[in-house]
C-alpha cells in the first residue's frame, strides 16, 4: 500500500479540526511516527530542526534544513503541494517556524516525542504559548486505523509469521541466543521488512525476563525458548508475534501453566468486539490465569497498540475504561514467567472489526516442540 495523496491531505485536514477542538492554535510536528502519518515524509531525526506547522486554521508549511529539501520533496509529503520552507545553516529555524504561525499562539501542540532541545527552544520564540502535548490529538486519529491501514498491518503480520515458521530450523543445542537472534534478524529483511526492529530469544531461564536482550548464552537440550520478534515493513507499519519453542519435550510444570497461558490468550483474541473496554479485555486473560495460581507471575499489561509503531494507543491494560472500536489494532499478549526457570508469552496483533476481532497472527500459538 502506498499513501495515497487524497488520504493524507484528510489526514491533515483532520487532524486541523482536531486542533481546533482540543483549543490548539497549532500542532508542530518534528520526524517520527507522526510526522510520517500526516504527510508520508519518513524523515530523519536530526539535530538541524524539520517540522511540520499546521494552524488550526490556515496553510500547513513544513520546515526543512535546505539540505534536506530534495528528500522532503521527493517523499510522499511532495505530491500533496504543501509549501516547503527551506532554511540555511546561518538561519535561526524556530524563529522561521514562529513567522509562519497565526497572530496570537495561545497553545501550541508538539508531537510527544519531541527532542527536548526543540522543545525549548520553542519556548525560546513563542513565551507565551502554553506547550501541550499533539497526541492527546493525533492519537486519537492514529488509534483508528482505516482498512487500507489494516490491509498494511495484515501484510505485516503475515511477513512476521513466515520467520516464526522457520525459527526451528535454527534453535539448535550448543548455538547462543545471538547467534539465533541474527539468523531470525536477516530472516525479518527477507520476508520484506524495511528494518528489525527487535529480536528477543530467551533461553532457559531468560524466558523468564520478558524484554530479555539477545546473550551469549548456549541454548541447551531441554531449553524453553521463547521468542519475539517485530519489523517495520516499506509502508511503515509494524509487526509483532510471539511464539514458545521446546528442545525437546518440556517439563510438566511449564507443559501446566503453557495450557494455561494458551487457554488464557485464545480466551481473550475471541473476546475482542466493539464496546468491550480495555481493561475487560486484560481481565478475559488475567482471570483465567489468576484462577490457575499463576496471577503473580503475569506481570505486564496484555497488550498495547499497534501501527506506524510498534508501542501505541490504545493500551490493553488494567485501569483503561476505553472501549474498543473497528480499527483499533494491538497485541494481546500475555505471559507467564518463572524467575530463574523459564518462561512463556503467546502475542498475536488483533484488529477489532464491526462483527468482533480479527487475529493478523496465523501461526499456531501452540508449543513448538523441536526435535534434539
Amino acid at each position: 500500500m502506498t499513501h495515497h495523496t487524497h488520504d493524507l491531505t484528510d489526514r491533515l485536514a483532520r487532524a486541523q479540526k482536531a486542533a481546533a477542538e482540543a483549543g490548539m492554535d497549532a500542532l508542530v510536528i518534528s520526524p517520527g511516527a507522526d510526522l510520517r502519518y500526516l504527510t508520508g515524509y519518513e524523515a530523519l531525526p536530526l539535530e538541524r530542526l524539520t517540522c511540520l506547522v499546521l494552524p488550526a486554521g490556515g496553510d500547513p508549511v513544513v520546515v526543512v534544513p535546505a539540505l534536506e529539501k530534495p528528500a522532503a520533496e521527493a517523499s510522499p509529503l511532495g505530491g500533496l503541494g504543501l509549501d516547503i520552507a527551506a532554511w540555511d545553516e546561518t538561519d535561526d529555524p524556530y524563529a522561521l517556524v514562529a513567522s509562519r504561525l497565526p497572530g496570537v499562539v495561545r497553545a501550541v501542540g508538539l508531537d510527544n516525542h519531541m527532542w527536548a532541545e526543540k522543545v525549548l527552544n520553542f519556548r525560546r520564540v513563542l513565551p507565551n504559548a502554553e506547550q501541550v502535548l499533539a497526541g492527546a490529538v493525533l492519537g486519537e486519529l492514529r488509534m483508528r486505523k482505516t482498512a487500507d491501514e489494516v490491509a498494511s498491518l495484515r501484510a505485516a503480520g503475515a511477513a512476521i509469521d513466515a520467520v516464526h515458521r522457520r525459527v526451528p530450523e535454527w534453535l539448535r543445542p550448543g548455538r547462543t541466543e545471538r547467534e539465533v537472534g541474527k539468523d531470525i534478524a536477516d530472516a525479518i529483511l527477507a520476508a520484506g521488512h524495511a528494518t528489525v526492529d527487535f529480536v528477543i530469544v530467551g533461553s532457559g531461564p531468560n524466558g523468564a525476563s520478558p524484554h530479555h536482550e539477545l546473550s551469549d548464552r548456549v541454548i541447551e537440550a531441554g531449553d524453553q525458548v521463547v521468542v519475539d520478534i517485530g519489523g517495520t515493513m516499506p509502508d511503515g507499519y509494524c509487526s509483532d508475534s510471539t511464539r514458545n519453542f521446546s528442545l525437546g519435550a518440556p517439563p510438566a510444570q511449564y507443559a501446566e501453566y503453557f495450557a494455561v497461558l494458551l487457554a488464557a490468550q485464545q480466551a481473550q483474541c475471541a473476546a475482542i468486539r466493539p464496546g468491550i473496554t480495555a481493561e475487560e479485555l486484560d481481565a478475559v486473560g488475567r482471570d483465567l490465569i489468576t484462577e490457575a495460581g499463576y496471577g503473580a507471575e503475569f506481570i505486564h499489561r496484555t497488550g498495547h497498540g499497534i501501527g506506524l509503531e510498534t508501542h501505541e494507543e490504545p493500551y490493553i491494560v488494567s485501569g483503561s475504561a476505553r472501549p474498543l472500536e473497528p480499527g483499533m489494532a494491538f497485541s494481546v499478549e500475555p505471559g507467564i514467567y518463572l524467575a530463574g526457570r523459564h518462561g512463556a508469552r503467546i502475542e498475536d496483533i488483533a484488529v477489532c472489526t464491526a462483527e468482533g476481532g480479527e487475529r493478523l497472527n496465523l501461526t499456531p500459538r501452540e508449543l513448538v516442540v523441536v526435535d534434539v
